[in-house]
């Protein structure tokens, strides 16, 4: 009951960070001497700046104002927060949340993980205060109020009235509706030709008359629908692959309910990548399989190349992780909301309902990036009366999946708490196993700006991994980082490939030698995969007899 009020947050976790944050500020007399002193310097430049903006409030303000916001905050980015009198009001809440931030880092003596907690809670009550949420301080919000009448705040309110109905009623959200997974999403043609109680393997239709022997089986996450990686015909990575001569196979997750409660992650790896392993070869026989991992999905693959290599197992010809984790040192901002304290507050609430739901989850997302995915939505619907229309990404990250209480205990605990798998202590079948029993060539991918998995974390395969590495950087977030179709602006890569033997560089220092290159990284991953696979071929068959088309049945589950 209480994790159903605080959204799945341990009371107990944030009660300690601050705790921690409170006693070793009031210990440390120097850095409240600082605060204060910095109290004052703003205050002082502050009051400059308003009384030199008082004075000129009927022309151009100084330009130069006494706090500028991040790159990347878009929140006064509207011409009007710079003239008279909103622009005093960005510029007190802006020095506010600098003071704030300084406040909350760099008390000697709190944990690096209760810092990093009571700065993101600062942050999270700073958002809710910002004067963009507010019709009475925010220019755009009065401009569109006095230019129409009002009617935007009537539209905004038609809008909120439509999303409390599809809330109350479980319904998706609007527009999602228009991206139907086979009819406008996941619409690559092919065959489910195998099925168990956890997953369906989809095996896509071939485009070329002939194609390389060996086949590419896909491993996405299951806290998403596998779709993320064949969206539209234009950005289907699935669609790109198979136009160039790849026979893909795809794993689709079933979306599990509380009887599944005590599938645990080695009913995954048995169920997932080992059975659809299986599968594949069946189908192509006497050849080797690529094998691709997205996300949590990586993960798993990298635990079934370690014990299949432990097993003396050679089916696997490559392995590819797209934005994943194989050392959870340093996990990103997702461990704000994992610690001991956490987990156990997770796993009482999974305890009662037999697994993590998909509201659950996405309120801990959205919080990580909460001006982007919660206030500046509110605004432009509510407020400004601005419905935008979902695209095929938006309508895909709404189709989110649950997770089983035991599986996603065993993966938090093992993963996040005690980094088992880099750590050598991850076991298969009663034996532990490393990713250094994978004796594969690796293409990795790491995204720029990636919040769940960061590419210094993914980097970290570096250490763990004795086989060729051939490491990509790219352009963009978790997922449209990994969804770069060839023609995207914008986009480039790095990367570089390390031989076995060859002497560790840290991140830095890769990047500053890594090579360059503009546009998309995906036809650098399928030269790559060419480059590792047979002269082209007569294409297998779709295996018969099939369970229906593509995209199946457990993607359409809610």
């Amino acid at each position: 009951m209480q994790a159903r009020r605080t959204g799945g947050l341990s009371p107990a976790s944030l009660g300690l960070a601050a705790a921690d944050w409170w006693t070793h500020l009031m210990a440390a007399p120097g850095k409240r001497l600082e605060l204060g002193a910095e109290a004052l310097r703003m205050a002082s430049v502050y009051a400059s700046y308003a009384a030199h903006v008082l004075a000129h409030r009927h022309g151009e303000p100084d330009p130069s104002c006494c706090v500028r916001a991040e790159d990347r905050d878009r929140r006064f980015s509207h011409p009007d927060w710079q003239r008279f009198p909103f622009n005093l009001v960005q510029q007190a809440f802006l020095l506010q949340q600098d003071w704030w931030r300084q406040a909350t880092t760099g008390v000697r003596g709190v944990s690096s993980h209760h810092e990093q907690v009571v700065a993101f809670a600062a942050r999270q009550w700073l958002d809710t205060l910002a004067p963009n949420n507010l019709p009475a301080t925010n220019p755009e919000v009065l401009g569109a109020t006095l230019g129409s009448g009002g009617l935007n705040l009537l539209r905004g309110l038609g809008i909120w009235h439509d999303d409390l109905q599809r809330s109350l009623a479980g319904a998706p959200a609007a527009g999602t509706e228009n991206f139907l997974p086979g009819r406008d999403v996941a619409r690559t043609p092919g065959k489910v030709v195998y099925r168990n109680r956890l997953i369906e393997l989809i095996q896509y239709a071939p485009t070329t008359p002939k194609v390389h022997p060996e086949p590419l089986l896909i491993i996405p996450a299951w806290i998403m629908k596998y779709y993320i990686l064949d969206l539209s015909p234009a950005n289907s990575l699935v669609r790109y692959l198979v136009d160039q001569g790849h026979t893909v196979f795809m794993i689709s997750w079933r979306n599990p309910s509380g009887q599944d409660r005590d599938l645990g992650m080695h009913d995954y790896l048995e169920l997932g990548p080992l059975a659809a392993l299986d599968a594949v070869c069946r189908i192509c026989p006497g050849t080797p399989v690529h094998a691709a991992g997205y996300c949590l999905g990586g993960t798993l693959l990298a635990i079934a190349a370690a014990a299949l290599g432990l097993r003396g197992d050679r089916r696997l010809a490559t392995l590819t992780l797209l934005a994943s984790q194989t050392d959870f040192t340093e996990p990103g901002e997702l461990s704000l909301f994992i610690d001991e304290s956490q987990v156990s507050f997770l796993e009482d609430m999974m305890w009662a309902q037999g697994y993590l739901d998909t509201t659950q989850m996405a309120g801990a997302f959205q919080m990580l990036r909460s001006y982007d995915l919660i206030w500046s939505r509110i605004t432009r619907e509510y407020l400004l009366g601005q419905r935008r229309p979902p695209n095929d990404l938006m309508a895909w990250n709404a189709d989110a999946t649950r997770m089983p209480y035991r599986m996603h205990s065993e993966y938090l605990r093992g993963m996040y708490l005690d980094n088992d798998l880099a750590e050598g202590r991850w076991r298969v079948d009663g034996q532990a196993v490393s990713v250094e029993d994978a004796p594969q060539p690796w293409f990795v991918v790491g995204t720029e700006s990636d919040h769940v998995a960061p590419w210094h974390s993914v980097y970290k395969i570096h250490l763990l991994a004795h086989s060729p590495i051939t490491f990509v950087l790219t352009t963009g977030g978790h997922n449209a980082g990994i969804v770069s179709e060839p023609g995207h602006a914008g986009r480039h890569f790095h990367w570089s490939l390390r031989e076995p033997g060859r002497p560790y560089l840290d991140p830095e220092h890769w990047l500053a030698q890594a090579a360059e290159q503009q546009g998309s990284w995906w036809p650098f991953w399928s030269d790559w995969l060419k480059q590792r696979s047979s002269a082209a071929a007569d294409p297998p068959p779709l295996a018969s007899p099939a369970y229906g088309d593509a995209p199946g049945e457990y993607v359409l589950q809610r």
